[in-house]
Parts: C-alpha cells; structure tokens; sequence
C-alpha cells in the first residue's frame, strides 16, 4: 500500500503525478504556468483529468539562470498553500532538493517531497522524516542539481540505481519517513545518457523487484527525443510508448504533462495485465 497525504493506494493501481511548472523558463511549457491563474486552472483540469498527485516544482532542472532557495520558496510555498486550500483531498509534491525549501512547502501543506538530485543535500529526507512526508529518492548519477551528464559511464546502470535509490529509501526510513510514502525513480535523463534511460526503462521490473513503489518521470525527454529524433513538442507519442512499457513492467506512479492521454494508456494496460475491468463490455453480448 502506498499512503501519500490523505490518499491510499493498491499495489495495482497506477497513479498520475502532474507537473506545474512555477517556472518562467521550464523546457516544455516555456513558463506558461509561472503566472498563479494559469498554474491553478493547469491544477484543476489535472484533477479532473485524473491527476491524484500535483508536482510543483520553482526551478528547472536543466541550466540557466541561477534561482535561490529563497526565489525557489517565494514561487512555491504560497502556491502550495493555495492549492491546499482549495483542493483539499490531492497529494501535493514539491520538487526540490533543499532542505529549506522543503521546510517552507511543507508548512504550507505539502505531502510529498520529490527530490529529482538523489539525495545532493542529505537534510531534505531529515524534513521529511520531521513532517511525516513521503519522499522520491531518485538516481542521478551522482550529478550535481541542474547539471547535463557528459561521458557518463557505469558498468551497470541498473545495478547502480539499485544501489543508490534503495540505499536512499532506507536511510529515509530510518529517519523516520513513514516506509509505505517512500518510491524509487532511476532518473530518466538525470545523469545518464540516452543508452542509459533506455536500459534503465528495459529492467525497470528489477526495481519493481525491491518492493519499493517505482515512480518514472518520462514526460517528452531528451531520450525520448533523441531515439526517436523529435524536438520537445512531438515526444508525447513515444513518451506514451515508454509508459506502457513501464505499466506493464510494474512501475506505479507517472510524472507527466499530458495527464488525459497517460491515464488511458494506463487503464488499457492494466485492462490487459487483467487488474482493471474494461469500461463497458457489450462486444459479443447482444
């Protein structure tokens, strides 16, 4: 059972987490929701969507302008709150890496804490712990926040992620990070070159096999993009494609942009794993 806020999930029921950029230069929506109005209407077509998670994240992952922890704070801890106030019941998560920064949004209301740099500052799982919140421990390769990889290497990534992303779930826990709020990424693009994602994707049921709940965030990635040879705004297919890879491998819980077309490809998956009844049946009925 994964517990995340008020929430409660199966093991077979896959959850949507949407992205809402607090950004002014983020890589897919170019600041589109940077402004509060534009942010809050993104939040409630999310929910009605069938979003159960909200990610909020103030700053970009890929380089550019310096954002502070205190710029970082001032574009998502007011928004958080708002977003608690008037969406009671979904699971608000953060994406940040400080520990200060995930001090202030938990006070305003946050669940979740979705640290994208695997751990590069030890005291956020310690926020956490204090706040009864779950936590995101990703692999990045040991990268340093808003890096890009350049000649990265392992003798073998998933053997690497396995080290790195279960050794991060059980320090959290026993920090006191309640275990049943606590999932794995092995870090899509972060620290890994395309090959890298692309093997990560292929043996995502090793980490499915830890028993820890495995979130992916695939959303129009530069892998997606350079396999396929797409620019930012044509990788929701292929994006796609890579989620019903990791549905059927056992991942639950997906970071994305396009929340309508994701939860289709999860209910078609799991119709076919056999874990969701279709819609409606009548085909042969009559």
């Amino acid at each position: 059972m994964l517990r995340l806020g008020k929430r409660e999930f199966g093991p077979h029921e896959p959850v949507i987490m949407a992205i809402v950029n607090r950004t002014p230069d983020s890589f897919y929506d170019q600041g589109a929701t940077f402004q509060d109005e534009p942010a809050l209407a993104r939040v409630e077509r999310a929910v009605a969507e069938g979003a159960a998670i909200i990610d909020i994240g103030g700053v970009k992952a890929g380089p550019g302008e310096e954002v502070t922890a205190a710029e970082e704070a001032r574009r998502t801890v007011g928004f958080v709150a708002e977003v608690r106030r008037r969406f009671p019941d979904v699971v608000i998560s953060v994406d940040t890496w400080r520990h200060e920064v995930g001090e202030a949004v938990c006070e305003a209301g946050a669940d979740l804490l979705n640290d994208a740099w695997g751990g590069v500052d030890p005291r956020l799982a310690e926020v956490a712990a204090r706040y009864r919140v779950g936590l995101v421990c990703t692999h990045a390769g040991g990268a340093e926040p808003r890096t890009r990889p350049h000649r990265v290497e392992y003798d073998d990534v998933m053997a690497d992620i396995l080290r790195v992303t279960v050794g991060l779930a059980e320090r959290a826990v026993s920090l006191g990070v309640p275990r049943e709020s606590v999932m794995i990424d092995p870090g899509h693009d972060f620290g890994k070159n395309t090959r890298h994602s692309l093997e990560a994707t292929r043996r995502l049921g090793e980490m499915v096999a830890t028993g820890w709940p495995v979130l992916v965030s695939l959303s129009n990635k530069d892998f997606v993009g350079e396999t396929l040879d797409r620019p930012v705004r044509e990788r929701v297919v292929g994006t796609l494609a890579t989620t019903a890879v990791s549905a059927w491998l056992g991942a639950q819980v997906y970071r994305v942009h396009e929340v309508a077309e994701t939860r289709q490809v999860l209910e078609m998956v799991g119709a076919i794993a056999g874990y969701r009844a279709p819609a409606v049946a009548r085909r042969g009925l009559a």
